[in-house]
Protein backbone atom coordinates (compact mmCIF):
# COMPACT_ATOMS: atom_id res chain seq x y z
CA UNK A 1 0.00 0.00 0.00
CA UNK A 2 1.29 3.47 -0.92
CA UNK A 3 0.21 6.74 0.64
CA UNK A 4 0.55 10.32 -0.52
CA UNK A 5 0.07 13.28 1.80
CA UNK A 6 -0.70 16.81 0.74
CA UNK A 7 -0.86 19.66 3.22
CA UNK A 8 -2.54 22.97 2.50
CA UNK A 9 -4.20 25.86 4.34
CA UNK A 10 -7.25 28.05 4.19
CA UNK A 11 -8.65 30.85 6.34
CA UNK A 12 -12.34 31.16 7.14
CA UNK A 13 -14.84 32.19 9.79
CA UNK A 14 -17.59 30.15 11.43
CA UNK A 15 -19.91 29.94 14.43
CA UNK A 16 -20.66 26.79 16.37
CA UNK A 17 -23.79 26.57 18.49
CA UNK A 18 -24.14 24.53 21.68
CA UNK A 19 -20.39 23.84 21.97
CA UNK A 20 -18.71 26.38 24.20
CA UNK A 21 -19.79 29.94 24.71
CA UNK A 22 -16.55 31.18 23.20
CA UNK A 23 -17.11 29.10 20.03
CA UNK A 24 -20.67 30.36 19.68
CA UNK A 25 -19.30 33.78 18.80
CA UNK A 26 -18.33 34.47 15.22
CA UNK A 27 -14.63 33.64 14.96
CA UNK A 28 -12.07 32.47 12.45
CA UNK A 29 -9.25 30.03 12.02
CA UNK A 30 -6.30 29.54 9.75
CA UNK A 31 -7.01 25.87 9.08
CA UNK A 32 -4.29 23.45 8.10
CA UNK A 33 -5.61 20.56 6.01
CA UNK A 34 -3.83 17.25 5.47
CA UNK A 35 -5.18 14.90 2.79
CA UNK A 36 -3.93 11.31 2.58
CA UNK A 37 -4.45 9.30 -0.60
CA UNK A 38 -3.82 5.53 -0.70
CA UNK A 39 -3.51 2.94 -3.42
CA UNK A 40 -1.86 -0.43 -4.07
CA UNK A 41 -0.50 0.04 -7.58
CA UNK A 42 2.03 2.48 -8.99
CA UNK A 43 1.64 3.68 -12.56
CA UNK A 44 4.23 3.26 -15.33
CA UNK A 45 6.07 6.33 -14.05
CA UNK A 46 6.51 4.64 -10.66
CA UNK A 47 4.11 6.91 -8.78
CA UNK A 48 0.73 6.38 -7.18
CA UNK A 49 -0.50 9.68 -8.58
CA UNK A 50 1.17 12.88 -9.68
CA UNK A 51 1.39 15.26 -6.71
CA UNK A 52 0.37 18.08 -9.04
CA UNK A 53 -2.98 16.39 -9.73
CA UNK A 54 -3.61 15.78 -6.02
CA UNK A 55 -2.72 19.38 -5.16
CA UNK A 56 -4.94 20.72 -7.96
CA UNK A 57 -7.97 18.80 -6.71
CA UNK A 58 -7.33 19.72 -3.07
CA UNK A 59 -6.85 23.38 -3.98
CA UNK A 60 -10.13 23.35 -5.89
CA UNK A 61 -11.93 22.41 -2.67
CA UNK A 62 -9.92 24.95 -0.65
CA UNK A 63 -11.00 27.71 -3.05
CA UNK A 64 -14.62 27.00 -2.09
CA UNK A 65 -13.80 27.51 1.61
CA UNK A 66 -11.05 30.12 1.73
CA UNK A 67 -11.94 33.52 3.19
CA UNK A 68 -15.60 32.59 3.56
CA UNK A 69 -18.12 32.61 6.38
CA UNK A 70 -18.67 28.87 6.36
CA UNK A 71 -22.11 28.94 8.00
CA UNK A 72 -23.44 30.78 4.94
CA UNK A 73 -22.28 28.19 2.40
CA UNK A 74 -25.05 25.98 1.03
CA UNK A 75 -23.35 22.79 2.23
CA UNK A 76 -23.17 24.02 5.83
CA UNK A 77 -25.54 25.67 8.30
CA UNK A 78 -27.65 24.51 11.23
CA UNK A 79 -28.20 21.10 9.57
CA UNK A 80 -24.43 20.55 9.07
CA UNK A 81 -22.39 22.94 11.26
CA UNK A 82 -18.92 23.80 9.96
CA UNK A 83 -17.00 22.15 12.78
CA UNK A 84 -13.50 20.80 12.20
CA UNK A 85 -15.00 17.30 12.10
CA UNK A 86 -17.58 18.25 9.47
CA UNK A 87 -14.98 20.15 7.45
CA UNK A 88 -12.80 17.02 7.31
CA UNK A 89 -15.84 15.01 6.19
CA UNK A 90 -16.84 17.64 3.61
CA UNK A 91 -13.35 17.84 2.11
CA UNK A 92 -13.06 14.04 1.91
CA UNK A 93 -16.45 13.71 0.24
CA UNK A 94 -15.62 16.43 -2.29
CA UNK A 95 -12.36 14.67 -3.18
CA UNK A 96 -13.63 11.07 -3.33
CA UNK A 97 -15.12 11.46 -6.79
CA UNK A 98 -12.08 13.20 -8.27
CA UNK A 99 -9.52 10.38 -8.02
CA UNK A 100 -9.30 7.14 -10.02
CA UNK A 101 -11.11 4.11 -8.55
CA UNK A 102 -7.84 2.37 -7.62
CA UNK A 103 -6.77 5.41 -5.57
CA UNK A 104 -8.84 6.44 -2.56
CA UNK A 105 -8.97 9.21 -0.02
CA UNK A 106 -7.75 7.47 3.13
CA UNK A 107 -8.08 10.38 5.55
CA UNK A 108 -8.53 14.13 5.86
CA UNK A 109 -7.32 16.01 8.93
CA UNK A 110 -8.33 19.59 9.63
CA UNK A 111 -6.28 21.54 12.16
CA UNK A 112 -8.06 24.58 13.59
CA UNK A 113 -4.99 25.46 15.66
CA UNK A 114 -1.48 24.07 16.06
CA UNK A 115 -2.68 21.72 18.81
CA UNK A 116 -6.28 20.82 17.89
CA UNK A 117 -7.38 18.72 14.91
CA UNK A 118 -10.10 16.38 13.68
CA UNK A 119 -9.63 13.47 11.26
CA UNK A 120 -12.18 11.75 9.06
CA UNK A 121 -11.58 8.30 7.53
CA UNK A 122 -13.98 7.65 4.63
CA UNK A 123 -15.19 4.10 4.10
Amino acid sequence: MFELRVVTHFAAAHQLKMVDRKCENLHGHNWKVEVCIRGKELNDAGVLMDFGIVKKEVNHVMEQLDHRYLNELNDFGDHFPPSSENLAYYIAEQLKATFPPDTKVYSVTTWESHNASATYFPD
